[in-house]
C-alpha cells in the first residue's frame, strides 16, 4: 500500500522532547515529515543478487539521485545497452527514533524491478519502474546510521511491461526522487477527491484512508479557494480505516481549465479533541468534461479543441534520470507553444510532471505501459493489472488527467506464444477497462492502434501518419472524416515525421508526395516518394509543411476532438541505430536538449498567445539557386498582420488567414541577390504590439560540385566549450549543400567530445545537414593543445589543432 500522498503533503518536523532516553528513542509527539534523500549515495555496477557479495565489493562509486546507468550507453555508438542489475547504498542518519512513529522510504520510481534492504533486512520492493512505492522500515530502523541498499534491475523480463520491443529505452536505476517519510502512529494514508461540477455549483466527495483510527478521533476537512479564502469545512467521526466526507453546494466554483488552471486546497486533519494528530494537503481542481458522439470535446461546457503533443521522460546526457527542474522545464516549454493537451507516452511519469500539468493547465492522457508485446501469461497479467491499479491510485487527484490509456499497439510482436490472440486480448482488455471504471468512474478510458479493442474503451485513436509512413499529408482531412464517422469518440494521437536539424532543401516533397525540379538541373524529375519515412530527405522544410497542413485542417474542423503530435522532444530508441543521429527518434519539435526546431514555431503560430514572428528558417543561412529564380519565403507568426522586408525594401503587408496554406498566407516571393541578403519581418498584433524577426542569408548563383574534402573550423562558445564545425567542400572550396553522408568526430588529445547525448552537437557519429556537422568539445585543464579530427569512408581524416 502506498502510505504517502506524494507532492501535496504539508510538511512538518519531528520535535524531540526532553524525555528521550539514552538509546535515542523518544516518546514525543510525532508529526508528519518528508525529507528528500537524493544526495550521497554509492553505486555498484554489479549484477549479483547476493547482498553480502555486493557489500564485499570495493568499487562502489559516489552518485546523487536520480541516477541511471544508461545515461550515455543507451545512445552511444555500440549496439545494445546495459540491461542488468546494479546496487545502490546510502548511510541514512536519523538522530532520534520515536517509539510511536512510522518510518517509511518512498521511491518515486526504480526501473524496473527493485528490492530494498535496511540494516541487512529486506523490507520490500516493487515490480514496474514507472510507479512510486513505499516500504515500511519502522521495525528495522534505529537511531544513528542506517544502511539502505537498493537492488535495481532492468533486465529483459517478458512478464513486466513495457515490452523490450517498444520503440524507446527502458532505463535502469533509481531514476526519480527518494524520500524519508515519518508519520504519527495514527496517520492519513491516502485521500481521494472526486468533484461533481457544474457552472453554478460543485460538490466534492472525499474518501480518506487512514491507519487504524480510534473511535474518539475525528477526520476534519477544509476547502480553501485559489485566492486563499476558506470555502467549506466538514468533519466525520472515524470508522476504522475508511472515512467519507463531502462538501455540498459550493456556489460559483472557480473552475480549472487550460487557460485558468484554478486549484483549491483541501486540508485533511485527524484530530483527538482539539489536538491535531496528522494533517495533509491536496490540490483540487473543479472541472467537468464531455465527449460528444462523433463530435468534439467540451471542457466546462465549452468546446475545446485538444491541441496536443507527446512527452517521453528523458533528456540529453542524463537519460531518464531527470531533475525536477528539467521535468518542469519540459512542461513549461510545451505550454509556451500554446499546447493544452499532452499524452504521456508510454508510461506514467514523474510526479513533477503531473504537478506542472495541474498548475499550467495541460490536459493529460496517462498511459499504462502495455506497449507492444501482446498478451502475456498469468504472472504478466497480474503485474499489468497491479500497474493499472497503481497508476490510478497514485494519480487520481490530478485535475489535469482526463484519459486513462490502457495501452498502445498492444498486439504487435508478441512476447508469448499466442500473445496476439485477439479474442483473449479483448477479454483481458475488457477486465482492465472494467477495473479502471470501477476505480474511477469520473474519467474515460482509451487505447491507441488496437482496432480489435476499439469498442471496449471510451475513446479510440487509430493510426494516421499521412505524409510519413504512407500516403501524402493532403489526405489528412479524408482520414479524419472517415474515423469520426466510424468511431463514437475518435481522437488522433501520433502524427508527424523526422527532421534533422539544419537540413534544408530548395525542393521539398510536396503534399502529393512528389519532388519537383526548380529548373537548375534535371536530376529531380517529379519523383514520387511512396514512403517518405524511408526515402524522404528528413529536411526541416518538409516537416514544416506537413505540420502546417495538419494544423490548418484540425484548427478549422468544428467537430474534431483534437490530436497530439508525436513527439515533442527527440528521444532515444534501440530500434533506430541508422538514424541521422544514431539511436535517436528525431520526430521531436525540439532536440534532446530542448532547442526548438523549425516545426516548433509552426505550432506556436497556431496556438500561442505570446506575440512572436519568425522567418523560416534560422538554420538555413547558406543557399544556392539559379539567378533570377524567385523563392518563396514563409513567415510564421500569431500576429494579425505581417510586413516583410528584403534588403531594406518592403514587399508588402499580409493578413494572417488560417484557411490559407502555407504559413496562413504569410508568404512572399523574393529574388535573392548574390551574397548577403537581409530579411526582416514585422508583425502587428491585434492590440497594436509590434514584434520583429531578422535573418541574414548568404545566397550564391553557382551550384557546388562533387565533394572533394572535409574541412574543420572551431568556435568558442559562451559556456567555455568549443564548437567544432566540419564542412564538405568541392574542388573550389564551395560548401556542398547537397551532401548528407555520415561523418565521425574524435578528440585525439587535449580534450574530450560531448558524445552520446543524441543531439546535433552531441554525437561523434552524425549525418551532415547541408554539408555541415558540429560537435561540442571540452578542453582539458592546462595548456595542452587540442587536436581533433573528422573522417568518413569517402575522405582521409581532416585534422585541426586548436592552440
Amino acid at each position: 500500500m502506498n502510505h504517502f500522498l506524494k507532492l501535496w503533503v504539508l510538511v512538518f518536523v519531528i520535535t524531540a522532547s526532553c524525555d528521550s532516553d539514552m538509546s535515542g528513542i523518544s516518546t514525543t509527539t510525532v508529526e508528519r515529515s518528508k525529507i528528500i534523500i537524493n544526495q550521497d549515495w554509492q553505486y555498484l555496477e554489479h549484477p549479483t543478487i547476493d547482498i553480502n557479495e555486493a557489500l564485499e565489493k570495493q568499487d562502489w562509486e559516489s552518485v546523487n539521485l536520480p541516477h541511471t546507468w544508461n545515461a550515455l550507453d543507451a545512445t552511444d555508438l555500440n549496439p545494445g545497452y546495459r540491461r542488468s542489475s546494479s546496487w545502490y547504498k546510502k548511510d541514512l542518519e536519523i538522530e532520534i527514533i520515536a517509539d510511536n512513529a512510522v518510518y517509511e522510504l518512498y521511491f518515486e520510481g526504480v526501473n524496473i524491478v527493485s528490492e530494498v534492504y535496511v540494516n541487512g533486512t529486506k523490507v520490500g520492493g516493487h515490480i514496474g519502474g514507472y510507479i512510486g512505492f513505499t516500504v515500511d522500515i519502522t521495525d528495522v530502523v534505529k537511531a544513528g546510521s542506517n544502511e539502505v541498499l537498493v537492488r535495481a534491475d532492468n533486465s529483459y523480463d517478458p512478464e513486466v511491461i513495457p515490452s523490450q520491443k517498444s520503440d524507446f529505452f527502458i532505463y535502469g536505476g533509481i531514476t526519480r526522487d527518494v524520500w524519508l517519510v515519518t508519520l504519527p502512529e495514527t496517520h492519513i494514508d491516502r485521500v481521494k477527491v472526486t468533484p461533481t461540477v457544474s457552472a453554478e455549483n460543485a460538490s466534492v466527495l472525499i474518501n480518506v484512508e487512514t491507519s487504524t483510527l480510534p473511535k474518539e478521533f475525528i477526520v476534519d476537512c477544509e476547502l480553501t479557494s485559489p485566492t486563499g479564502q476558506s470555502v467549506k469545512m466538514t468533519e466525520a467521526v472515524g470508522t476504522d480505516k475508511f472515512t467519507s466526507l463531502s462538501f455540498e453546494n459550493i456556489d460559483s466554483p472557480e473552475l480549472w481549465s487550460t487557460k485558468t488552471p484554478n486549484l483549491y486546497t483541501l486540508t485533511t486533519i485527524i484530530k483527538n479533541g482539539d489536538k491535531i494528530i496528522d494533517q495533509t494537503e491536496e490540490k483540487v481542481g473543479l472541472r467537468w468534461f464531455e465527449f460528444k458522439d462523433h463530435g468534439a470535446f467540451y471542457l466546462n461546457g465549452e468546446r475545446l479543441l485538444l491541441r496536443g503533443t507527446h512527452r517521453h521522460e528523458e533528456h540529453a546526457g542524463v537519460g531518464a534520470a531527470m531533475s525536477n527542474e528539467q521535468h518542469r522545464a519540459d512542461m513549461e516549454l510545451i505550454k509556451s507553444m500554446g499546447t493544452n493537451f499532452v499524452r504521456l507516452a508510454h508510461y506514467p511519469q514523474d510526479p513533477e510532471v503531473y504537478k506542472a500539468c495541474d498548475e499550467l493547465g495541460l490536459i493529460v492522457w496517462d498511459e499504462l505501459p502495455w506497449c507492444r508485446g501482446g498478451l502475456g501469461n498469468d504472472v504478466w497479467q497480474e503485474n499489468t493489472t497491479d500497474m493499472l491499479k497503481g497508476i490510478i491510485n497514485q494519480n487520481y487527484n490530478h485535475p489535469s488527467i482526463v484519459f486513462w490509456s490502457l495501452g498502445n499497439e498492444m498486439y504487435w510482436l508478441p512476447d508469448f506464444e499466442d500473445g496476439d490472440n485477439t479474442e483473449k486480448m479483448n477479454q483481458y482488455l475488457q477486465s482492465l477497462n472494467d477495473r479502471a471504471h470501477k476505480m474511477d468512474p469520473s474519467r474515460v478510458t482509451a487505447i491507441r492502434k488496437y482496432y480489435e479493442g476499439a469498442d471496449i474503451v471510451d475513446v479510440f485513436s487509430p493510426s494516421i501518419w499521412s505524409g510519413w509512413y504512407s500516403g501524402s499529408y493532403k489526405s489528412y482531412q479524408k482520414a479524419i472524416n472517415q474515423y469520426k464517422a466510424q468511431y463514437k469518440h475518435f481522437i488522433h494521437t501520433e502524427y508527424g515525421g523526422s527532421s534533422h536539424v539544419g537540413r534544408h532543401t530548395e525542393n521539398p516533397i510536396t503534399g502529393e508526395g512528389a519532388i519537383q525540379a526548380d529548373g537548375w538541373e534535371e536530376a529531380i524529375v517529379q519523383t514520387d516518394v511512396a514512403n517518405i519515412a524511408q526515402i524522404g530527405d528528413w529536411s526541416e522544410n518538409y516537416m514544416v509543411d506537413l505540420f502546417d497542413w495538419h494544423l490548418r485542417i484540425s484548427e478549422t474542423d468544428s467537430t474534431f476532438i483534437g490530436n497530439a503530435q508525436w513527439a515533442f522532444k527527440d528521444f532515444g530508441t534501440p530500434l533506430r541505430p541508422e538514424n541521422d543521429i544514431p539511436y535517436i527518434n528525431q520526430k521531436g519539435l525540439v532536440d534532446r536538449d530542448n532547442n526548438p526546431k523549425d516545426s516548433y514555431y509552426v505550432f506556436k503560430s497556431y496556438w500561442s498567445d505570446e506575440p512572436f514572428v519568425w522567418i523560416e528558417s534560422h538554420t538555413w543561412t547558406e543557399r544556392q539557386g539559379p539567378k533570377g529564380l524567385e523563392r518563396e519565403i514563409s513567415v510564421y507568426s500569431n500576429a494579425e498582420e505581417v510586413e516583410f522586408f528584403m534588403n531594406g525594401k518592403s514587399l508588402g503587408k499580409k493578413i494572417k488567414d488560417v484557411n490559407k496554406f502555407p504559413a496562413s498566407g504569410l508568404t512572399w516571393l523574393v529574388d535573392f541577390k548574390e551574397g548577403d541578403n537581409e530579411m526582416r519581418a514585422v508583425g502587428t498584433m491585434k492590440d497594436g504590439d509590434v514584434v520583429n524577426d531578422e535573418l541574414l542569408v548568404n545566397y550564391r548563383f553557382t551550384k557546388n560540385g562533387k565533394p572533394k574534402a572535409l574541412t574543420l573550423d572551431s568556435k568558442q562558445l559562451d559556456n567555455g566549450n568549443i564548437l567544432l564545425i566540419a564542412q564538405a567542400v568541392d574542388a573550389d572550396g564551395l560548401r556542398c549543400l547537397d551532401y548528407e553522408e555520415r561523418v565521425y568526430f574524435q578528440a585525439l588529445s587535449g580534450g574530450t567530445t560531448i558524445k552520446s547525448h543524441g543531439t546535433p552537437t552531441g554525437s561523434e557519429s552524425i549525418k551532415m545537414a547541408n554539408g555541415k556537422a558540429t560537435i561540442e568539445l571540452i578542453r582539458n585543464d592546462g595548456s595542452e593543445q587540442l587536436e581533433v579530427m573528422v573522417i568518413n569512408q569517402s575522405f582521409k581524416g581532416t585534422y585541426l589543432v586548436i592552440e
